[in-house]
């Protein structure tokens, strides 16, 4: 998340009032920026991570733990330690930077170290108050070594955020708090269940940033749905489960606003665990990981490229079992962030259907997606992006498409944009409606930012240093560091082979689309497979390495087959497991299987001619990735329903109790510092592929 803008929010009647405006100085900073930087250059492809932290209070005497609320004093405490102060300081939103980087510079001039200004991570506030955002201090950049800083710098960002935090707190990285939203208390300090912004039966408006972007954002989805976001999570079906199940944490005589009605209504699913607030979605915790390519084309290729593997990634990374004190029956995040910021009207969601070939009374289009949503387009020019792999139904602005072409943009990066500018902005400052500022970009990312697609192209900002950007958002959360940094360089190690070997993943959109509701299953790991391509290699003679010692690139013995252009598109790809895809396929006859994406990665290593040490710490990583795919090492999801299941105070009614939840926490604290690794705590998640657990 980038610094949070001040101004005086619109109510929701003058935002849709002014969002054709703000829509139009929006293209015209785009093409601004096309005009400027579309041949912007840079060395080499760098990146970063994002890591999102739950912080939590314990309660030892009474064997409770609760969300801790104290998200800005945390941030003002960061921001008061005079030793990270002498580095470029870690709370931007907090501190004057350019201060800090001149005051930097003259150190340096005297022989200072420049440990601090490289490496300092950053830390931001997030939408929920008991929430953290870190990132490491500057951009990795694409060096072996850089891998293997990864994980001890990820483990200091957890230090130092614990450093200047209560005892009893504890910075975790769970996707979500298991009891975010049951009767009675579970905040820190508490709150009553209340409050116009939000007007959630479970949650107070107190859980959310105070900054005014977050609780307008919220009350402006609700004001333009007319109603609450609605979001049902199917339960867990255990032995004593009651079923037909029906949420009893549900008041249906509540009459405080207008939205209590939604419940008598019919929003309340049966064999749900049912949430009303945006705070259950944007409550949650992700690993991001953010590419800048070398020029516009290579970013277009890994939005392409990366896009099919989003589902795969969000499958193997699925760390979300539970919901305000429930087990669910779905293991990850993504359709619950997407119900908790879908702002679709009844009729752009197709349920007010107006007459046969009649126009929308009040909307412009029927929306089949949320704004939170996997992508739906491709946009590289590359000559395998066959038009049967595109959606023939994308619902785009032909308005703004053509403005962009009449700009000199190319058609698929048009419609790209087109279909991202059919939303409405959901805040606007009435400051920043006074003119417009061709040397920004801020009614561009007004929209372009709530956009929540599982991948993000991001043109560059009006600066020197910042090119083309590609962010990579699917990943939940992993509970260690160990396993945050395995599977962050993981995709970056794929990114590698992806341009190094020249590598096709192309599908049909729809079937990206489809395996992302796939990857919600439960054990979809083990149960579920995933439509993905059969043969990834060019057609064309690959390219040279540009990190290849030889000058020449080669996928590996074995590996380098033709693809054929002219075969049916539904021939392209199969449904394989998680396993197959990640480790590959044995070859059937004559004709090979699909060789893995780990085994592609190995061969892109051994392309590079990395040394035995390097190669053998990279492998640490690349074994977790393997065995959970396989199945033999457990996903954060699985480890955390069985420990829930097996706790001796759980009554196998799929509900998570006060102490099971401490347990659970505790346990997850225990694991994350590295206690009893291997053979005791955790051994079904990470075995012993760990060596090195943090401190």
């Amino acid at each position: 998340m980038g610094l949070l803008a001040l101004g005086t929010p619109l109510s929701w009647d003058e935002t849709k009032g002014n969002a054709a405006h703000v829509r139009e100085w929006g293209i015209e900073q785009l093409l601004a920026v096309w005009r400027r930087a579309k041949w912007k250059e840079h060395d080499a492809l760098r990146w970063g991570d994002e890591i999102e932290y739950i912080v939590v209070a314990y309660d030892d005497d009474n064997r409770k733990v609760n969300l801790s609320l104290r998200q800005a004093e945390i941030l003002a405490a960061l921001a008061r330690d005079d030793e990270l102060r002498r580095g470029l300081g870690c709370v931007p939103d907090l501190q004057n930077i350019a201060g800090r980087r001149r005051s930097l510079d003259a150190d340096l001039a005297n022989g200072a170290s420049d440990r601090m200004a490289d490496k300092l991570p950053v830390f931001h506030p997030e939408f929920g108050r008991f929430m953290l955002e870190a990132t490491p201090g500057k951009p990795w950049g694409i060096g072996f070594k850089d891998l293997l800083d990864v994980e001890p710098n990820m483990r200091w960002r957890r230090i130092i955020a614990k450093d200047h935090m209560a005892p009893n707190e504890y910075p975790i990285t769970l996707t979500t708090f298991p009891r975010l939203g049951t009767k009675g208390v579970f905040t820190d300090p508490y709150y009553l269940v209340a409050g116009d912004k939000l007007r959630s039966q479970f949650v107070p408006d107190e859980v959310a940033n105070p900054h005014i972007r977050f609780p307008t954002l919220a009350a402006n989805i609700r004001s333009r749905r007319g109603r609450k976001v609605e979001i049902n999570v199917p339960v867990y079906r255990d032995e004593n489960t009651p079923w037909p199940f029906t949420d009893p944490t549900v008041d249906y005589g509540l009459h405080r606003y207008p939205e209590d009605d939604d419940v008598r209504n019919g929003a309340v699913k049966q064999n749900c665990i049912y949430m009303d607030a945006m705070a259950f979605g944007m409550g949650s915790c992700c690993l991001q990981i953010t590419f800048q390519a070398k020029n516009i084309t290579e970013g277009r290729t890994l939005y392409d490229q990366l896009s099919p593997l989003g589902p795969v990634m969000l499958a193997l990374t699925a760390a979300t079992p539970l919901y305000k004190g429930f087990l669910a029956d779905t293991d990850v995040r993504w359709n619950q962030i997407s119900a908790a910021v879908d702002d679709r009207t009844p009729e752009e969601l197709g349920e007010k259907a107006s007459s046969l070939g009649s126009p929308l009374k009040n909307d412009r289009w029927k929306i089949p997606k949320s704004r939170y949503a996997s992508n739906s387009t491709y946009i590289s020019q590359d000559p395998r992006l066959r038009k049967e792999y595109l959606d023939p139904s994308l619902v785009i602005d032909q308005g703004i498409r053509q403005k962009l072409l009449d700009g000199g943009m190319d058609d698929l990066l048009a419609t790209h944009f087109a279909h991202l500018f059919i939303r409405d902005p959901l805040v606007i400052f009435s400051e920043d409606l006074t003119k417009l500022d061709l040397g920004k970009t801020d009614h561009f990312e007004n929209l372009q930012s709530t956009n929540w697609q599982h991948m993000r192209f991001k043109p560059p900002p009006h600066d020197e240093a910042t090119g083309w950007r590609v962010e990579f958002r699917p990943m939940e959360i992993q509970i260690t560091d160990f396993e945050n940094a395995a599977f962050a360089i993981f995709i970056v190690l794929i990114t590698r082979a992806i341009l190094s070997f020249d590598l096709n993943f192309y599908i049909p959109i729809a079937k990206v689309t489809e395996n992302m509701e796939t990857a919600h299953a439960r054990d979809a790991i083990l149960t579920q497979k995933f439509h993905f391509r059969k043969n990834p290699f060019p057609s064309r003679p690959l390219r040279a390495s540009a990190n290849s010692t030889s000058g020449t690139s080669s996928p590996g013995q074995g590996f380098s087959r033709p693809s054929s252009p002219f075969v049916p598109v539904e021939d392209e790809y199969e449904l394989m497991s998680i396993d197959e895809i990640i480790n590959g396929q044995q070859g059937v006859g004559d004709e090979a299987g699909f060789p893995g994406l780990v085994p592609l990665v190995e061969n892109y290593l051994n392309s590079v001619n990395v040394d035995v040490e390097t190669s053998c710490e990279l492998a640490r990583y690349l074994r977790l990735i393997q065995k959970r795919a396989s199945g033999k090492l457990w996903t954060g999801a699985k480890w955390i329903r069985n420990f829930v299941r097996e706790h001796p105070e759980y009554k196998k009614d799929s509900i998570v109790g006060d102490g099971v939840c401490y347990d659970l926490i505790k346990a997850v604290e225990k694991i994350t510092k590295g206690e009893n690794w291997g053979e005791g705590l955790g051994k079904q998640m990470l075995g012993r592929t760990a060596a090195r657990p943090s401190k």
